[in-house]
């Protein structure tokens, strides 16, 4: 993952309460890849992060009531 999708990443996984630290793959050059790495252990995630953050975009609301904008 590049830089320029770590907000967007970032702001989703707020959004849907996925635990994980966004992090440069290398420290010294932050507009270069990133990954997101476990709060406890530091191991790599970012493959299931995002497959978590893809599905939690697709789901449908279940409950409510929806909207044509």
């Amino acid at each position: 993952m590049d830089a320029a999708n770590v907000k967007s990443l970032h702001d989703s996984m707020r959004k849907y309460g996925i635990p994980g630290i966004l992090t440069p793959v290398d420290p010294q050059n932050q507009s270069g890849a990133w990954r997101v790495v476990d709060p406890v252990d530091q191991r790599d995630i970012t493959d299931d992060v995002v497959a978590r953050v893809a599905a939690a975009d697709r789901r449908q609301p279940t409950r409510g009531f929806v909207t044509a904008g």
